[in-house]
């Protein structure tokens, strides 16, 4: 279990590393460097635009790799997903900007941002299934809290890599080649995570559907046919964990710098401390979910969190480190509190032989609702409306994923489906 946990562990780090030196450097970066001939505003929104698009490409890689994941088996998919992302953040790494190749610039970029969305929808259900499926029945919480600690690792290195070039380099430096380095560094993390991956066996229960003959056919239909409840509602679930993260990290990010003028060390410093409180709330949750079941702590944090929403921004607003800290360490604790105990919530709701399709399809549809479409939202209620707006925004969707919870099943103490 040591080797798997790690194996879950390493690879959903890497590929969200991956995933968030893109958001970081769409928040201080890519709207010059691609889109320069727009606005300041509409400059930052066509960044956070292609953003936006691996979230739109990740249910379809959810799709894509969940056929295969359910069929051949949860550790060759994993490995070809952990490829694929690392291939395109490297080649994003390389990409020339709009001075050198004018309009082919922001296209390549989107279709390399489309990639690596493919390669993260297939990444989170075939890790969390990985240490799910292979757990001892009343630790399944447990377990499933290493690939959900992943992100915070992720989002530690990514940010403490931008803190470090920022630091080091000047402004014409970092804006004209620093900003590539945390891209092609990524190179060396896929070879590792390979390295660790490939050590890992099948998980027993997608071996006791071969040994049945029970593969699905086409996993995905069989489990909008026969579970489309789980999989919307799951995605309602997921949404608010995924709007305070993208709000409180890259939309948040490129407000701070921006709009209140705050020096951006000051601002990914203090990013870097507030992903500890999301660590700590990932832990804490999975965990305790073991003990009185999935659905008490995600209630608690989706209930916190809506409250939350009234609070990040008039703490934001100070300019305070201290308070700025505060307002995002909670906003991160809280997301963690939520997105804890998903890592087995969502594989327990479907059996084993569409369990990678489905958990998959519902996580990364949530991330659509959540997580796409958050950085812009806020970016056009905060200039119509001001920052209490986006506050109101957040409560709105945590209120959204309390409701998905309730009208949930609880399934910690159901026998894994195999």
């Amino acid at each position: 279990m040591r080797r798997v946990a790690t194996a879950s562990f390493i690879g959903t780090a890497i590929e969200f590393y991956d995933f968030y030196i893109y958001g970081t450097a769409a928040a201080l970066v890519l709207n010059t460097a691609f889109f320069p001939t727009l606005s300041p505003v509409s400059g930052t929104l066509a960044a956070f635009s292609t953003y936006a698009v691996a979230f739109v490409a990740r249910p379809l890689g959810s799709v894509l790799f969940g056929h295969f994941g359910d069929r051949l088996g949860r550790k060759t998919v994993l490995v070809a997903s952990l490829l694929l992302m690392g291939l395109s953040t490297v080649a994003i790494g390389l990409l020339p900007d709009y001075a050198a190749w004018g309009v082919w610039a922001p296209a390549a970029l989107v279709a390399l941002r489309f990639l690596q969305g493919i390669g993260l929808g297939g990444e989170w259900g075939g890790a969390a299934l990985l240490a799910v499926e292979h757990a001892p029945a009343r630790r399944r919480g447990f377990y499933g809290a290493f690939p959900q600690l992943g992100p915070s690792v992720a989002y530690l290195a990514a940010t403490g890599i931008f803190l470090l070039l920022s630091a080091v380099l000047g402004d014409a430096a970092f804006t004209d080649w620093g900003w590539r380095v945390p891209f092609l560094a990524s190179a060396v993390l896929v070879l590792v995570g390979l390295h660790v991956r490939l050590k890992v066996s099948e998980t027993p229960a997608f071996a006791r559907v071969v040994e049945r003959r029970e593969r699905s056919r086409v996993p995905v239909a069989e489990a909008l046919r026969h579970h489309p409840r789980e999989v919307l509602l799951g995605a309602g679930a997921m949404a608010a964990p995924y709007v305070l993260f993208y709000t409180a990290t890259t939309y948040c990010l490129a407000y701070a710098t921006s709009t209140l003028e705050v020096p951006r060390e000051t601002v990914l410093l203090v990013s870097l401390a507030a992903v500890a409180f999301l660590a700590a709330g990932t832990f804490l949750a999975a965990t305790r979910s073991d003990l009185g079941g999935r659905r008490r702590p995600l209630t608690a944090g989706c209930a916190a969190a809506a409250v939350w929403g009234f609070l990040l921004f008039p703490l934001l607003d100070t300019r305070n480190p201290l308070l700025m800290l505060l307002a995002l360490g909670g906003a991160m604790f809280w997301m963690g509190v939520i997105y804890g105990p998903m890592g087995a919530y969502l594989p327990e709701l479907f059996g084993a032989r569409v369990r990678y399709t489905g958990a998959g399809l519902a996580y990364n549809l949530g991330g659509i609702l959540g997580g796409a479409l958050a950085p812009l939202i806020a970016v056009r209620l905060q200039s119509a409306f001001g920052s209490p707006a986006v506050g109101w925004y957040l409560t709105g969707m945590a209120l959204l994923s309390l409701l998905c919870v309730r009208l949930l099943p609880e399934t910690g103490h159901r026998r894994l489906r195999g």
